[in-house]
């Protein structure tokens, strides 16, 4: 009687343990570990369309907001939704390296905008990157795919139909890699090399006359603009940089305050994005300090040394020589 009654009792125990957690409230209960089982394995290669972007999840996979964030940086949903929409979360499955990483793919969806996202936990079930791999950009004409093959190589595809008929792609390949996260290995594409738009500076026409006031820049495309603020302790500031080929881009615009000699912060109540500027007499230093996703790709930053550009002088307008009249 009483081996069976441990019998029952093992069942039951072995049952409990093996039911998944759900992540649909934020139960402060769970922790990695659950968070990660709760996604269901996938086989390799696994290929996905963007009809995925319109098929409705079960309320078995929703993730709570909350508990999402806990676990994943809240600039990875901010870097595609920004700060206003709040996408609804659903896990749609997992791939485990055997004693390495683990991938997971989740859906994000508010209003019109719906994206597929891969999600990579290292070994030590750390967070270690992400990216999105399908969007839905409201385009007639577009589709995208993407896939992940038996040496777990992230390809993303994307396909649109030119004015005259054309198939046109463009196909990146990716590999996770420790120190860098998700590394581009291939690109192939048929388009025409995509014309660059011209860099406006939205602060370019107000006054410039402090004595850090000025343009600043590492090249053409990466530039920080400083203009006189309401009073000397604050100046009006624009930032643009595109890194990475210009794969990876930010840009932002704002008023910052000095809070000593030559250093200067940025910092607003609407904003969690935090940047430090330090001059000096040839240029400024940024340094991001705070979280600036919602304006910059995810794997760049706000940072580096800029070199302030000379003020081009007007020639000065040619004086006429003095006529002497002799008088008589």
């Amino acid at each position: 009687m009483f081996k069976y009654l441990l019998l029952i009792g093992l069942v039951l125990f072995i049952s409990c343990k093996s039911k998944k957690v759900s992540l649909a409230v934020n139960d402060e209960k769970v922790n990695i570990s659950d968070f990660l089982e709760f996604f269901q394995p996938m086989k390799l290669p696994y290929q996905v369309t963007d009809t995925i972007l319109k098929r409705k999840e079960p309320e078995t996979a929703v993730i709570n907001a909350k508990l999402f964030a806990r676990f994943v940086p809240d600039s990875i949903v901010g870097h595609l939704f920004g700060k206003d929409l709040h996408p609804h979360l659903y896990a749609i499955g997992k791939i485990s390296v055997p004693d390495a990483e683990q991938y997971l793919f989740v859906k994000m969806t508010a209003k019109e905008r719906r994206a597929l996202y891969i999600l990579c936990f290292d070994k030590k079930n750390h967070f270690a990157a992400a990216r999105p791999m399908l969007y839905s950009d409201n385009e007639p004409g577009t589709s995208g795919q993407a896939a992940m093959d038996n040496k777990y190589t992230l390809t993303i595809l994307h396909q649109r139909k030119a004015a005259d008929g054309q198939i046109l792609y463009h196909k990146d390949a990716y590999i996770f890699n420790g120190d860098v996260g998700f590394m581009l290995i291939l690109t192939e594409s048929n388009e025409g090399r995509p014309k660059i738009p011209p860099l406006y500076n939205p602060i370019d026409t107000l006054p410039r006359k402090h004595k850090f006031s000025g343009d600043y820049a590492q090249d053409k495309r990466n530039i920080v603009a400083i203009r006189d603020g309401k009073d000397p302790s604050r100046f009006w500031f624009f930032i643009h940089f595109e890194k990475d080929e210009g794969t990876c881009k930010g840009e932002l615009k704002g008023e910052a305050r000095f809070v000593a000699p030559g250093v200067a912060r940025y910092r607003a109540y609407s904003d969690p994005c935090a940047i430090e500027f330090t001059f000096i007499p040839e240029g400024v230093s940024l340094k991001e300090q705070g979280g600036c996703g919602v304006h910059r790709d995810i794997k760049c930053f706000f940072e580096g040394y800029f070199l302030r550009r000379k003020t081009k002088e007007k020639p000065e307008e040619h004086k006429r020589p003095k006529i002497r009249v002799n008088e008589t």
